[in-house]
């Protein structure tokens, strides 16, 4: 994948200096659509903040708030207070890390990539590279340092893991996404929160739970990348689904979510079977139809996967809570 381009982060002029100053970050990401956008502080600021939502794709936050949430449950607590700037972290700070640093080393193939520009990711321009990395630091430092200062040391550790695993994904010298099964294998970080939660939080962690949304994970990101191959393909990129295929791809991906349902069913039955009846239904639907096109048209019911498969577990584990039967 190429490196990025080089308008890259850049060094701010002196506050002193006699020249004119170079256009700041949120300045030079709208600059192209400046003519409908009013040339004020609050309006570049809130522009600017509106364009890092969406690059952040928040109909996916679900994946890392979601999981944090039900590793908070899992301790055998409704909330707690500890866990609330980890929450925090997992919303729009992480998620621009996962997504940001993906989408400036992604800018090839998201040239090609008819679903950038849509709710399903941004398609970014060379010139908002700068924005993106100064925020993507902004946002995520101070969390880092927070979690260094007041957590758990493994957990300071598992958390550090888990950012680095989602950069590397992207960035290079790793850049698993070139990698066929390490870009699936690699996206198994996104159980962590039900690791991390319990660790930070002195509880004992829920390891079938922990290891079913891995094993859920490695499915669904390969699942998911069926849709993208010929992008992929055409950009010189290897990943698991291009090397697979369609059909091979559903293979991989319906082995990995039987684990997941196994492990499920290990602490809820419900939850396993729900599981089941939607990959089952995407597994199946791709060895009929094996084609990059069947993931596209599947793509929302694989979005609203981890939506209704969360809100069974969640509302479960809720009411055994209500009603005293967990822990």
């Amino acid at each position: 994948m190429r490196h990025p381009p080089s308008s890259g982060v850049g060094v701010l002029p002196s506050p002193f200096s006699a020249h004119p100053r170079r256009p700041l970050p949120a300045e030079a990401a709208i600059s192209e659509h400046a003519g409908a956008v009013p040339r004020t502080g609050p309006a570049v600021a809130w522009h600017a903040l509106v364009r890092l939502i969406h690059i952040s794709r928040p109909v996916l936050w679900i994946n890392t708030i979601g999981s944090g949430a039900v590793g908070i449950w899992l301790t055998g607590v409704p909330f707690d207070l500890r866990a609330l700037p980890i929450i925090l972290w997992l919303t729009l700070p992480f998620n621009l890390l996962i997504y940001g640093v993906n989408d400036i080393f992604d800018q090839d193939t998201d040239a090609l990539n008819s679903r950038k520009g849509t709710i399903e990711g941004a398609r970014i321009h060379p010139h908002e590279v700068r924005l993106i990395v100064w925020a993507v630091a902004a946002l995520n430092i101070p969390f880092l340092l927070y979690f260094l200062l007041t957590l758990p040391l493994p957990a300071v550790g598992l958390i550090a893991i888990y950012a680095g695993v989602f950069v590397f994904y992207s960035a290079p010298p790793l850049q698993f996404k070139r990698r066929p099964y390490l870009d699936s294998l690699s996206n198994a970080a996104y159980g962590m929160p039900l690791l991390i939660m319990p660790i930070a939080l002195g509880a004992a962690p829920v390891w079938p739970a922990i290891l079913g949304l891995f094993a859920w994970s490695i499915a669904k990101h390969a699942y998911d990348a069926v849709q993208d191959i010929d992008e992929d393909r055409e950009a010189g990129i290897t990943t698991t689904a291009v090397r697979l295929g369609p059909r091979g791809t559903a293979i991989w991906s319906g082995a990995w979510w039987i684990v997941s349902t196994v492990l499920f069913a290990l602490i809820s039955l419900p939850v396993a079977a729900v599981n089941l009846a939607i990959s089952g239904v995407l597994v199946v639907w791709m060895l009929v139809r094996p084609t990059p096109a069947t993931g596209r048209r599947l793509y929302p019911l694989s979005i609203a996967f981890p939506y209704i498969a969360g809100s069974v577990a969640s509302g479960l584990l809720l009411a055994a809570m209500f009603f005293g039967l967990y822990p």
